[in-house]
């Protein structure tokens, strides 16, 4: 079972990158309980992972194979147990996973329609059942080993099993915390922006068409093109403001000129069926100036300077300066690794402007403010402290203790988990076509058949 290394999710992966050209002749290769595994799965999974890593050995197959019957069993489980994924859940998935495939595309849907042969609708109904069945193992997955946890006994029995010429080395690490300010727009900036959208509001209700001024005029590059469309969105997708001034309409109604975190908005609603609604939108940003700029950053460094002089607590900066948004804000400031989910990265792991920053920084010390762009495009400022620097070395308990710590918990799950798997087959009906029969992995899955006074029995 540990050696099983392709995730379910790459099945998901897989359908969005496997073009319509690639036509699959189906059959039921095995059979979990009452859950089918088809070859087109295996050969999916199995292309995907062969193009990600440059080939891949044909034996492969009967990992994949294996790891899809894990999967199988874990939903069958679930049905069983009455394990509950809603329509609502499997939709609001479906929604984010294909927002963000429209965002890599700029928000085209031709373009989507063009690369996988299908239309937007016919793709998410070709993924709904094989989603839900995914959300189902996962849950099951997590009841399994949702309570496992290692004690630091069995934290120091893990390490002292590893024989000392093959400790993993390390290379050096840091903690970095951080202080991040967004540029207040000026009133001036705000009086103009709000204007343009009034005015832009009043040639709409003079009988101008709603679409063509957001191709116009609207700053959200991803609807903009479409005419402002978002498309049918669930409630809880867009920001508080946006969301009730957009639930409070009638059908062709639009909106008063509204203020959020993006800038002001002008909404259309086209429809709205139960909690999910059909709108379109013009946002204008209020552009943000150099002497906005300059203003963040001097406040930002008389910030760090006050920190450096022992006369304001880096903590407790972060509360009062900090832009609550970002992730950090929520940890003192304390940045997570998004691959590791510690607090430790390697340098190359930083982004670009903290690698430089911090490159002849001493431990303990503050930067000046910086300039970055964050995920949305938006320009920032931040300083950042380095709170430590190790240097490179051999695993150690005393340096390395939450790595260590989260292998001992892996390697506690995955023999958990098998020993789950291998209880709950003896209890399952488990039949694999001739052609996989002989997988050397899937022999804890074969029940032999014994008869036993005219009975057919399996031990």
């Amino acid at each position: 079972m540990k050696k099983l290394i392709l995730s379910f999710a790459l099945f998901v992966v897989a359908f969005c990158s496997v073009q319509a050209q690639r036509v699959l002749i189906d059959k039921v290769i095995a059979k979990v309980g009452g859950e089918l595994v088809l070859l087109s799965e295996v050969e999916e999974q199995f292309s995907y992972a062969s193009e990600q890593r440059g080939g891949l050995d044909p034996e492969m197959r009967c990992q994949i194979l294996e790891q899809i019957m894990v999967q199988k069993l874990l939903v069958n489980q679930a049905k069983l147990d009455s394990v509950e994924v809603g329509d609502e859940e499997v939709a609001t998935q479906l929604d984010a996973r294909f927002e963000r495939i429209l965002q890599m595309m700029g928000g085209d849907t031709k373009q989507f329609e063009d690369f996988y042969g299908q239309t937007i609708p016919e793709a998410r109904e070709g993924m709904r059942a094989e989603l839900k069945n995914q959300l189902l193992s996962d849950r099951m997955r997590s009841q399994v080993m949702g309570s496992i946890v290692v004690t630091p006994s069995e934290v120091k029995e893990f390490f002292a099993r590893i024989p000392v010429d093959t400790l993993p080395y390390f290379n050096s690490e840091v903690e970095v915390r951080e202080i991040v300010m967004k540029p207040e727009v000026n009133p001036e900036e705000e009086m103009r922006a709000k204007n343009q959208l009034e005015e832009i509001k009043q040639r709409i209700e003079a009988g101008e068409d709603f679409a063509e001024l957001a191709i116009t005029y609207s700053d959200d590059p991803g609807s903009g093109r479409n005419g402002g469309d978002l498309g049918m969105t669930k409630r809880g997708s867009f920001v508080p403001e946006f969301e009730a001034a957009a639930y409070s309409l009638e059908n062709g109604g639009i909106s008063e000129v509204i203020r959020s975190e993006f800038g002001y908005h002008l909404i259309q609603l086209i429809e709205r069926r139960g909690n999910s609604i059909h709108a379109r939108h013009i946002l204008i940003k209020p552009e943000i100036t150099y002497a906005d700029m300059d203003r963040t950053k001097a406040k930002l460094d008389s910030v760090a300077a006050a920190i450096n002089a022992d006369s304001l607590p880096f903590e407790y900066a972060v509360k009062l300066y900090s832009n609550d948004k970002v992730q950090s804000f929520n940890n003192a400031g304390l940045l997570t690794n998004p691959k590791t989910g510690n607090t430790f990265f390697e340098i190359g792991d930083l982004e670009t402007d903290i690698f430089f920053t911090i490159d002849t920084m001493e431990v303990g010390n503050v930067s000046e403010a910086i300039q970055f762009t964050d995920q949305r495009g938006e320009d920032m400022f931040r300083v950042v402290l380095l709170q430590s620097r190790t240097k490179p070395h051999k695993a150690s308990l005393e340096q390395d203790y939450s790595k260590i710590q989260m292998a001992a918990i892996n390697e506690k799950k995955g023999l958990y988990l098998s020993s789950w798997v291998k209880d709950k087959v003896g209890s399952t009906f488990v039949d694999v076509v001739s052609n996989y029969d002989t997988c050397p992995n899937l022999d804890h899955w074969k029940k032999e058949v014994v008869v036993n006074e005219g009975k057919i029995t399996t031990p």
